[in-house]
């Protein structure tokens, strides 16, 4: 498989990939099939020092670009894992980083950088909202020093593995703003504290291991303190981590892609079929040859949105565009090597089902491909809003 000379991050890929050595296929197998968390390698990860990539060095993080913090993620699915739980406490960061009070940073970014916190859960969506998150119905009215928050959250992951959740919530409701991005705000809630104390949460069996659940919010209490930022202005600090998240998932996207590369190449090339290799036939070579052009096109597209973030430029065209072409290569390497693998890609051993179920999700989350085209249609071509 082609590498590129000039790597910019070679030294990081080997890091990474040397940690991820440790869990081979058997390991994520294990842990899909049980539908379990995968504790020890996010405390290996933990223990690296690249799940606090993002944090900065005066908090004890790595203080790392969103480039190497994305370079990180790509290279735990090229390994054949999955970054799904990495992801997460890199991109819900980005509030706490931007936006946080000096206190607040100081109180949680040291423990979280250490391991001593997790911070993995993000509750935004609602059953009756979808992707309109201006009308979220969950509220939070202030009491003194506290808010009493009420109401549902819907695909919130990983709350059962995470000491500290990211809240949204309507402090205004939506009838009485002016305008409808307006009266939201985030909340820091402690989760050791509030499940079973006004928090509740019901697993929701899906088709690959994402630890998503069902979360009821009754009374639940959360001090002045714990809110980010202004009252309000919840949804612009929301939009303002989006482009992190975008060129994080298209990153774990690439990462996908070359590692079913990887796998369908190495097996055309040795599967003997009426006396050749399989890889002979141009009905197995022209496949993955486009998804692999089509991966080292959105590759850079990945970088170019990193390299616009870093610099503090806006990338919300290119942050989304990577998203929507790497999960596109991604998703097509997927079904390639599905069909050069034959009936063998559907055996769990050889791992080609599990993570073409795990590509798959890319194409609906965080945000849909046709979400993505719309935003492109409007915001980059001028065209007429359509929803």
């Amino acid at each position: 498989m082609h590498k590129n000379p000039n790597d910019l991050y070679s030294d990081l890929r080997r890091w990474v990939r040397r940690l991820c050595d440790r869990f081979p296929g058997e390991y994520w197998q294990r842990v899909d099939a049980e539908e379990a968390y995968p504790e020890a390698f996010v405390q290996a990860m933990t223990e690296a020092g690249y799940l606090a990539a993002l944090i900065p060095e005066e908090y004890g993080g790595g203080g790392s670009t969103i480039a190497e913090a994305s370079v990180i993620l790509e290279e735990v699915n090229r390994s054949g894992g999955n970054a799904g739980v990495c992801h997460a406490q890199m991109y819900i960061m980005g509030a706490l980083v931007r936006h946080g009070s000096e206190a607040q940073k100081a109180r949680y970014l040291p423990p979280i950088a250490a391991g001593e916190l997790r911070l993995q859960a993000f509750g935004v969506t609602e059953p009756d909202a979808g992707t309109d998150t201006t009308r979220i119905r969950t509220l939070a009215v202030r009491k003194g020093d506290r808010y009493i928050i009420n109401g549902q959250k819907i695909w919130t992951s990983r709350i059962a593995h995470s000491d500290l959740m990211l809240l949204l919530a309507r402090t205004t409701p939506l009838e009485e703003v002016k305008k409808r991005t307006h009266g939201l705000s985030l909340f820091l809630v402690d989760l050791r504290q509030a499940v079973g104390n006004g928090v509740t949460f019901t697993p929701i069996p899906t088709m690959i291991n994402h630890h998503t659940t069902q979360l009821f919010i009754d009374n639940l209490e959360v001090p002045v303190e714990n809110r980010i930022g202004e009252e309000g202005m919840g949804f612009r600090y929301l939009l303002d981590g989006l482009n992190a998240e975008r060129i994080l998932i298209a990153a774990e996207s690439i990462g996908d892609g070359d590692w079913f590369m990887e796998r369908a190449v190495a097996y055309a090339n040795e599967r003997i079929v009426f006396d050749r290799p399989i890889g002979q036939n141009q009905g197995i070579q022209f496949p993955l040859a486009r998804a692999y052009a089509d991966l080292r096109a959105a590759d850079l597209m990945r970088f170019e949105a990193a390299r616009l973030f870093d610099a503090g430029q806006p990338c919300g065209a290119e942050a989304n565009m990577a998203k929507l072409l790497a999960a596109d290569a991604a998703w097509d390497a997927a079904n390639a090597a599905m069909q050069t693998f034959g009936g063998f890609g559907f055996a769990r051993e050889y791992d080609i089902e599990r993570k073409f179920r795990e590509t798959r999700l890319y194409q609906v989350a965080p945000i849909s491909t046709n979400l993505i085209l719309a935003y492109i249609a409007q915001h980059v071509l001028g065209m007429p809003r359509s929803y």
